[in-house]
């Protein structure tokens, strides 16, 4: 496994496995498929109700812990300096874990911005007393990491935003590049529920990205996680079929041309499959992270 090394000197796998939308009674068997596939790095986040789950998976594989890099979110009804402290506490005991590798901010909140602040004030706070290992943000426009930036004592180690071929948010990248925040790309194999409920085609049936596949003998899965590899990002795919999970690992021996690197390049829409960070409102939004 390749890896990314992050601003404060830490390092992270290349590639990730996520759990988003990933039931509870699915995620064990999903984790410890992906432990079992070479996978070291497991994405989850307090919203997604399946910590537990994840850290009980960790705990049961024969890959000790120390090689597992964990990641998690904090969601916006634990924004604030105390609730964010608090909120930590609440993912660790459900991983199981005394330390989490990286901790970020879900969302930004723009109509609750001092919140926002102040959740990331309790980041920098963990991140000093050792409970964490990296922080940093995600879904962060650049207007956002602005105005972080202005009163932030510890910059951002990662940014985990949207990135696939349909929607690449270039601008976000370089400034996150710039600054030395690793972009991290959610849905990075197509956004695909999101775009099939747009109406739009998945980018797995893009003709491009099916080409450049049969070129290498790979699946348009592959292709796309290469690319993102070789853009610089970190990649987290997810899935809950071990033969996928194992396909989507298989990326390490081989390298798309520059050429390739551009036909894809160009698919870019610019339209979002997430939320827009001022959709983000309450009370549509609201979760209630339980205590256990």
């Amino acid at each position: 496994m390749e890896t990314y090394t992050l601003n404060n000197g830490v390092e992270m796998p290349a590639l990730g496995f996520g759990v988003f939308q990933t039931p509870p009674d699915e995620t064990r068997d999903a984790v410890h498929a992906a432990l079992d596939a070479g996978y070291r790095h497991i994405d989850t986040a307090a919203a997604y109700g399946n910590e537990r789950q994840v850290g009980e998976a960790i705990h049961a594989s024969d890959v000790d812990r120390s090689d597992v890099f964990i990641e998690t979110k904090i969601w916006l009804n634990d924004f604030g300096y105390d609730e964010t402290l608090h909120g930590f506490e609440k993912s660790a005991g459900k991983l199981g874990v005394d330390q989490i590798d990286l901790l970020i901010l879900h969302q930004v909140w723009p109509a609750e911005f001092d919140r926002t602040l102040g959740a990331y004030r309790a980041l920098e706070t963990l991140l000093e007393q050792g409970k964490v290992r990296a922080i940093g943000v995600s879904n962060f426009m650049v207007d956002h990491l602005v105005s972080l930036m202005e009163v932030a004592t510890v910059v951002p180690a990662v940014n985990q935003i949207e990135v696939h071929p349909y929607f690449q948010q270039r601008e976000v990248q370089a400034y996150d590049v710039e600054h030395g925040i690793l972009n991290q790309a959610w849905a990075p194999i197509g956004g695909i529920t999101f775009y099939r409920d747009s109406g739009h085609t998945s980018t797995l049936e893009d003709p491009v990205i099916g080409a450049v596949a049969a070129h290498h003998g790979k699946s348009p899965a592959q292709v796309m996680l290469r690319w993102g590899l070789q853009e610089g990002r970190q990649v987290i795919p997810k899935s809950t079929k071990p033969a996928r999970i194992a396909e989507n690992i298989d990326v390490f021996d081989f390298d798309l041309s520059a050429d390739e690197l551009a036909s894809i390049d160009a698919l870019d829409t610019g339209k979002r499959g997430g939320p827009a960070p001022e959709d983000v409102v309450f009370p549509a939004f609201s979760r209630e992270i339980p205590e256990a």
